[in-house]
């Protein structure tokens, strides 16, 4: 059977999850350290953020060296024979999920730009979404601009850069600031050149940048802390919402993007739901602690009396144990998971990806017989795995399953860095009755956090909840 379902199995996540985003990572240093096994190293730590392609590029003796695939970050990395090559003073890397360009292997992600001789003097990676990268490029081509992607909104960052350096003296910081009043949308980008290295992000804060140090004349900048972690480095904080970092080998200078009117901070709220590791840090936030926190509001919220909880491996975990630890329900991990099928999977058809659950996710059977149980997941989506998950229990003999979701109801696409369903597919969107929901599901009780109980977890309003009420801190076209 499952020989017969995987050449079904193209590239997204099968389950009715949100896309991950991408991961971004870059380290510099004045002297020449092993940034082959750095970057290895921190795109490892930053595999969950996306699975389709890697790719990196390393600064050697003033040359910028890249390579990039498709594949998982140590499957790409075992390939690769010659690493004392690319040993360097600094390097930048991306993992990639794609949510504009598709997959072909020009669109993988660092871009670089290469002068009259043909020697690279700039690359680029970037996390998020642009909402006007298209009519930018078609402009950007009639002036004789080449692109390289089929189609990549990081690219369209690139060439601005590029055709801002020479009219701004070669100053990186004043491209960039010209560079960032045509652009719109989420973006968190690390340049380097021949000689420094840049990390920017934009107004709103949208995507995580943080960075952090290994030694003292050795900077890191990475998506998420756990990349910091993973080198051994320390976290310093996250870069301030329009903020630009240079680092060379003389000095570290912070500046700030051309001000821009009506922007607020609006972080992504998902990012401590679902997308970011839980031992991560996200401006400061410990995100295991606020799914805890989420699954003992749910408790609050509405009580329930059960024999178990158990939590939707890996992001509702955390959420089930705070929901235990509130209501005094013994937690049991008795969803098996399959550590072997990552977040990269979809099937075409519907009764397809139902019976894929099976294969990512089984009960131990004895724990489940004749119990009430109280299931946690991150979100619900489209709901087909939530539904598929709840047949499952009852085949295995539940008395009562009472569902919780660790997030406010989904009711809208993500435009600004996240591969998201179309309204028409999400769940909650099209059924505002939570009973009809319920009925769907076939659960005796449903629950979603209220936006009222996230924000008080959260502490803050200072975020983007758009998938959640409609409202986009960036206004789409």
């Amino acid at each position: 059977m499952i020989s017969q379902l995987i050449p079904y199995i193209l590239k997204n996540n099968y389950f009715d999850k949100f896309h991950d985003e991408c991961g971004v990572f870059g380290i510099y240093s004045p002297y020449k350290v092993d940034t082959f096994s750095l970057i290895q190293f921190g795109l490892f730590a930053l595999q969950h953020r996306g699975q389709e392609a890697c790719g990196f590029s390393v600064l050697r003796d003033g040359f910028i060296i890249s390579h990039k695939s498709e594949g998982l970050v140590l499957d790409f990395f075992r390939k690769i024979s010659n690493s004392e090559c690319y040993h360097g003073n600094a390097v930048i890397g991306h993992t990639r999920y794609s949510t504009e360009g598709g997959q072909s292997q020009k669109n993988i992600q660092p871009f670089f730009g290469e002068n009259s001789y043909g020697k690279s003097t700039i690359s680029i990676v970037h996390n998020g979404n642009l909402i006007n990268a298209k009519p930018i490029r078609k402009e950007l081509e009639s002036k004789g601009i080449n692109f390289i992607s089929e189609y990549s909104d990081s690219e369209v960052i690139l060439r601005l850069i590029q055709k801002y350096l020479p009219e701004s003296d070669n100053s990186l910081e004043k491209a960039i600031q010209k560079t960032t009043i045509d652009i719109k949308g989420a973006y968190s980008v690390i340049v380097l050149m021949d000689n420094k290295m840049a990390a920017f992000r934009d107004p709103n804060g949208i995507r995580p940048l943080c960075y952090g140090m290994l030694n003292e004349e050795t900077y890191i900048f990475s998506s998420e802390t756990c990349g910091i972690d993973s080198v051994g480095g320390f976290y310093v904080r996250d870069l301030f919402p329009g903020e630009i970092i240079i680092v060379d080998k003389k000095s570290i200078q912070f500046s700030l993007l051309t001000e821009k009117k009506n922007t607020k901070k609006r972080i992504c709220s998902f990012e401590y739901i679902y997308f970011s590791r839980p031992d991560s840090l996200i401006e400061n936030v410990n995100v295991y602690k606020i799914r805890e926190k989420s699954g003992e509001k749910l408790y609050e919220q509405h009580p329930i009396e059960a024999d178990v909880v158990i939590g939707v491996p890996d992001s509702g975990v955390p959420a089930s144990i705070g929901y235990s630890k509130a209501s005094g329900i013994p937690f049991k991990p008795i969803l098996v998971k399959n550590k072997y099928i990552g977040r990269s999977f979809i099937l075409p058809q519907q009764d397809m990806r139902e019976k894929m659950v099976n294969l990512k996710l089984n009960p131990i059977l004895d724990e489940i017989k004749g119990k009430r149980i109280v299931i946690i997941d991150d979100s619900i989506v489209r709901g087909t795995t939530s539904r598929r998950l709840v047949y499952i229990l009852r085949k295995a003999g539940a008395k009562e399953i009472h569902f919780r979701s660790a997030s406010p109801p989904i009711i809208g696409p993500c435009y600004l860095g996240v591969d998201t369903p179309s309204k028409k597919d999400l769940i909650s969107y099209n059924h505002f009755d939570k009973k009809s929901i319920e009925k769907i599901l076939n659960v005796d009780s449903l629950e979603f956090l209220s936006m009222d109980n996230f924000i008080d977890i959260l502490g803050s309003i200072h975020y983007c909840f758009g998938c959640f009420t409609g409202n986009y801190p960036v206004k789409k076209n």
